[in-house]
């Protein structure tokens, strides 16, 4: 308990230093002194970190295309109620535990939806099946009110996360670092425009039980891999693959990542490898040579990447280890020529500048080896090329991958449920998507491919992987992660 108090109020002091102006100042160092929590205290009522600031504003904050790498600009102004005393004393941890529980449970205040944000955590019964829809699915996260009131309840739910015993993490090194756990949670409220003060259930455990975790988990490899070099040496990016089927939420986790590497003082790059598909004559030609073949009439499966490309690039990342090094990243247009795709124009690719310290590379066939022929023949006799073609990707991507995060789906049917919502969502905010029938058609183009590849990548990992350096997260089909093997 004391260590948490402690931890309490450094994290309210290190708030003032973030905001760098005299009179938040001194509004956090009154949030610190409600924060002060021990006998000699006379105060009858705890107010946390969160409860302290019971009214917030944020103005100006936007954020740029995420393929852009920008930096976010925001600023916001916090307000302090005044906090209601007494002269009577709090003299046990469990009078000052029956005061806690006396304090109010806020309604909930969502914060706005972002199409780019495709989650269906709010759709708890929704089906894989190709029923009609209800809600608006592109909602950011559900509107349950959060429980959480304090920075002890939230000690407690970060450490009933999924994750924490499979990081090797204990209470004890979360007591040691909550001031880092509630910066980091600031920092994703910031990032996707939410009021920490009212965030869900559902929102807390995808930043506590998800992305902070990954991200903990993220900074211990980088730290490792630094060490493997001498002071003298030039130390690469590492490269950390993110495996995940489409819909699934790994684009967003991936992008929450880069943004508090970015925060925190590393420079990030981001890809993915939708930005290594052919161009559109490119995909022309491989699919007049491959008529009969449904899975190489569109982008997607294996044989519909540019690897030569895609060497190229992952071989410049691993160079830009000093200042004013720099280099473009490609990317790839999904809405140009009616959405058959192609390559887009070079001078819109992002600049990405050394010394780097991570490369966050994600996509949903990341880690897929070939399997002996009778094995996809019996799921497609399609895939007989497509596994042909997987031979040339280990060289092509994954070797470039030192530390991997598989996120393991129970059931592939989800992807058409996950992937019927993200065009549902582009429809409503008025962007062209597809409709019912041509997301079944188009999803049916990998549903092989996931069903003969996942139980290998589940099992085994990606090929060469090292298994101190793959983490595996099994997620259910709101996205969140669950207790798995």
């Amino acid at each position: 308990m004391e260590k948490l108090v402690l931890l309490k109020y450094r994290h309210a002091i290190s708030v003032a230093a973030f905001l760098r102006t005299e009179e938040n100042e001194r509004v956090a160092e009154r949030m610190a002194a409600f924060n002060i929590l021990s006998p000699s205290t006379t105060t009858t009522t705890f107010y946390s970190l969160s409860s302290c600031l019971s009214n917030i504003t944020r103005t100006n904050y936007f954020s740029n295309d995420c393929n852009n790498n920008k930096t976010f600009s925001r600023d916001f102004h916090f307000s302090l109620f005044s906090s209601p005393t007494n002269s009577s004393s709090s003299s046990s941890s469990s009078k000052t535990k029956r005061e806690l529980s006396k304090m109010p449970i806020r309604s909930s205040k969502s914060g706005s939806g972002h199409s780019w944000i495709q989650d269906g955590s709010m759709h708890q019964n929704s089906t894989s099946s190709n029923k009609g829809i209800q809600g608006p699915l592109h909602s950011v996260f559900p509107s349950v009110p959060a429980q959480v009131s304090s920075v002890e309840d939230l000690f407690e739910f970060i450490c009933s996360g999924p994750l924490i015993s499979k990081l090797g993490l204990t209470s004890e090194m979360i007591a040691e670092s909550i001031d880092k756990w509630i910066s980091y949670g600031l920092q994703l409220c910031l990032l996707f425009k939410l009021n920490e003060l009212y965030l869900t259930v559902p929102q807390k455990a995808r930043f506590y039980h998800y992305y902070i975790p990954v991200f903990v988990w993220c900074e211990d490899k980088i730290s490792k891999h630094v060490s493997q070099f001498k002071d003298s040496e030039d130390i690469p990016p590492l490269v950390i693959g993110f495996s995940a089927p489409q819909g699934c939420g790994k684009t967003t986790l991936v992008f929450a990542l880069d943004y508090l590497f970015k925060v925190t003082g590393r420079k990030s790059a981001m890809l993915s490898i939708d930005d290594f598909y052919l161009t559109a004559e490119g995909q022309a030609k491989l699919r007049e040579a491959n008529p009969r073949n449904a899975l190489l009439e569109f982008r997607g499966n294996a044989g519909s990447h540019d690897l030569p490309l895609s060497i190229e690039t992952m071989s410049g990342l691993s160079k830009l280890t000093k200042e004013g090094m720099k280099m473009r990243l490609p990317r790839y247009d999904k809405s140009a020529y009616n959405g058959r795709g192609d390559r887009a124009d070079p001078s819109t690719w992002p600049e990405v500048e050394g010394p780097l310290t991570v490369v966050l590379f994600e996509g949903w066939m990341l880690g897929f080896k070939p399997l002996p022929v009778e094995v996809v023949q019996a799921v497609d006799p399609q895939l007989e090329i497509i596994n042909k073609n997987l031979e040339a990707y280990y060289d092509s991507w994954d070797k470039f991958i030192k530390a991997w995060v598989v996120i393991k789906i129970q059931d592939p049917s989800y992807v058409y449920q996950w992937r019927l919502q993200a065009e549902i969502a582009m429809r409503e905010d008025g962007n062209p998507g597809m409709t019912n029938e041509e997301v079944k058609d188009f999803v049916s183009r990998y549903l092989p491919a996931y069903k003969a590849y996942l139980p290998t990548l589940y099992a085994e990992g990606p090929s060469g992987s090292d298994p101190e350096n793959l983490l595996l997260i099994e997620i259910d089909e709101g996205r969140n992660p669950i207790l798995g093997n």
